[in-house]
């Protein structure tokens, strides 16, 4: 896979950590792709990872300054992203960052001028769009499978919290956890929100609530077409990796359910059991992010438009400051309230 003048695409990854482990080694699997410099903060996560691929370690202004370096895989801390992205833009370099955008929406929309001026393709990291489940059910809603779409339930639920640590910087869970939920409602119901009423409590442990956050909510949202969508999403669930949603349309239903790591069902005289879903995201969504890194570079080698754009990035963050607003009054908002 090479770029539009036909050379290898050399890539900067930005964050060492679990995510970043997963996309440089999905993107080192594409041909025509090369795993340039590797950056964190943490030099020794840099150096292992940077190791393991054949890459080099920098800082960011050596592997921003590196006029070959063709894209840029942003994976590090949240506050990090936004200034990725407009140094990327400024140095003509294409942007992979994962979600959100930043936790403002002044700075996103930033990044959003920045890189439509310097006409580089962002893509933002809502992997569930690319997840094959997924995907499956809304090619078949798109055919038209149960007539008009009208209600959507999403159930996303996490095995444990992160440290409190990390909550005290995330943004809170509407920005952290929520936004890729807000990403789902939009993409399935093909719709915007017109109201939006979110609640929620700290049930798994009181630190949370120290922290300023919530790990349990509700959210419904009420779109400009009238149709309705529940979200109720938990840190906690001891069985796993919870992630599922069915739409209720005007001639059925369509239901996806969770993965699971094998599709054995033992019925013995007592009971009918079958594996737990699969512990974690980086489990769940393993097909999903190879998926989602060979769109990234087919995007740039076509010149086709990604399907998770800047701007995808922003109405999720608008949904995630509408739904922060509206558990901390406890009523319903306007969606322009948030903006």
């Amino acid at each position: 896979m090479t770029d539009v003048a036909g050379k290898t695409i050399d890539v900067a990854v930005f964050g060492a950590g679990r995510i970043g482990k997963i996309h440089a080694s999905n993107l080192a699997r594409q041909p025509g792709v090369r795993l340039k410099y590797v950056v964190d903060v943490n030099r020794d996560a840099a150096a292992a990872l940077a190791a393991q691929f054949g890459a080099q370690v920098a800082d960011v202004d050596g592997a921003m300054g590196d006029a070959s370096v063709g894209a840029t895989v942003i994976c590090s801390s949240t506050d990090t992203h936004a200034g990725l992205i407009l140094q990327s833009a400024a140095q003509k370099k294409h942007v992979f960052c994962e979600k959100p955008v930043d936790l403002t929406l002044e700075r996103a929309r930033a990044c959003a001028d920045a890189v439509a001026k310097a006409g580089v393709v962002c893509m933002i990291g809502f992997q569930r769009r690319f997840d094959p489940t997924f995907a499956a059910l809304k090619a078949r809603l798109d055919a038209g499978e149960i007539g008009t779409p009208e209600m959507l339930v999403v159930t996303s639920r996490d095995p444990g919290a992160p440290p409190v640590e990390y909550i005290k910087h995330s943004g809170g869970i509407f920005k952290d956890m929520l936004i890729h939920d807000f990403d789902i409602f939009r993409w399935i119901l093909d719709d915007e929100a017109d109201t939006l009423h979110a609640t929620g409590s700290c049930l798994s442990d009181p630190a949370i609530a120290d922290a300023g956050d919530i790990d349990s909510t509700a959210v419904t949202i009420r779109t400009k077409h009238g149709r309705l969508c529940q979200i109720n999403t938990a840190r906690r669930a001891a069985y796993g990796y919870d992630q599922r949603f069915e739409v209720l349309g005007s001639d059925g239903m369509l239901q996806a359910g969770n993965v699971r790591p094998t599709q054995v069902t033992a019925y013995s005289k007592t009971a009918v059991s079958s594996d737990v879903p699969e512990h974690f995201f980086l489990e769940r969504y393993r097909a999903a992010y190879a998926l989602e890194i060979a769109h990234f570079f087919e995007a740039i080698t076509q010149g086709k438009p990604v399907r998770t754009t800047v701007a995808d990035g922003m109405k999720a963050l608008e949904l995630a400051e509408a739904a922060t607003l509206s558990w901390r009054e406890g009523r319903a908002v306007k969606l322009n309230e948030a903006l």
